[in-house]
């Protein structure tokens, strides 16, 4: 193994995530693609490769320590990025149908270049606005789980990401550790939107140190047809 899978595992097994050889090697390819754009374009502002393997890759697959999805599911990640979470999580868990939703061109070019060499023709990349997108019938109620790692606070998540899962479905919001304001003034948002928060841990990310919380809302009711409101609504009048 290179000094780069020996770190990704040793820092993915700290979390009990264990990693195997091909995982290894794909999130190899995934890193040195990451850097190589990154010169050309601003995808990231992590440039060390041991902060791209805790803050992104690993930082990632915390998803799995609140929530395990079942085999086969649907999975949406919300303003993906550079991919994540949902590429890390296609990579650990390839029996996943993954959906990246970006509205930025060249993260989107990047994630068909990525997606290309990693060889997962099954991840469908849509570009666009998750505003928008919620609304198209093959999108809106159809996912089993829905992923944001997004810096907008969590009433705003909640409008994202909520229209896009199915009754029963379950929403993880990746959040910093000052998320407790945040949850106080989330009870409109959840009652008119159908959520209801499960549970919320603390996450300290292997080697750095930081903490994360991972918020786990269940989608009990169903999402009225008006939301998500039209692209930047949401943000400058939350629920």
């Amino acid at each position: 193994m290179s000094e780069f899978d020996k770190f990704l595992a040793h820092a993915a097994g700290r979390l009990g995530i264990e990693l195997t050889d091909l995982m290894c090697h794909r999130f190899s390819q995934y890193y040195r693609l990451l850097v190589e754009w990154n010169e050309r374009f601003n995808l990231t502002s992590l440039s060390e490769m041991c902060d791209i393997v805790i803050k992104h890759f690993v930082d990632s697959l915390t998803c799995f320590l609140i929530y395990d999805p079942p085999v086969g599911a649907r999975v949406v990640d919300i303003g993906s990025g550079a991919g994540f979470p949902g590429l890390p999580i296609k990579i650990v868990r390839e029996d996943l149908q993954v959906t990246l939703v970006e509205s930025v061109g060249k993260k989107v070019n990047f994630l068909h270049h990525v997606l290309d060499v990693l060889g997962f023709g099954d991840v469908d990349v849509v570009p666009g606005r998750a505003e928008e997108i919620a609304h198209e019938p093959r999108y809106r109620a159809s996912f089993d789980l829905a992923l944001a790692r997004a810096v907008a606070e969590l009433p705003v998540l909640l409008e994202l990401a909520l229209p896009f899962l199915q009754p029963s479905g379950y929403f993880i919001a990746m959040k910093g550790p000052a998320v407790q304001e945040e949850l106080a003034m989330c009870d409109d948002a959840l009652r008119i939107l159908g959520g209801s928060v499960k549970s919320v841990k603390t996450i300290f990310l292997p080697v750095a140190g930081d903490q994360r919380k991972l918020i786990l809302i269940e989608k009990i009711g169903l999402t009225p047809d008006k939301y998500p409101r039209r692209p930047g609504v949401p943000q400058r009048r939350p629920l």
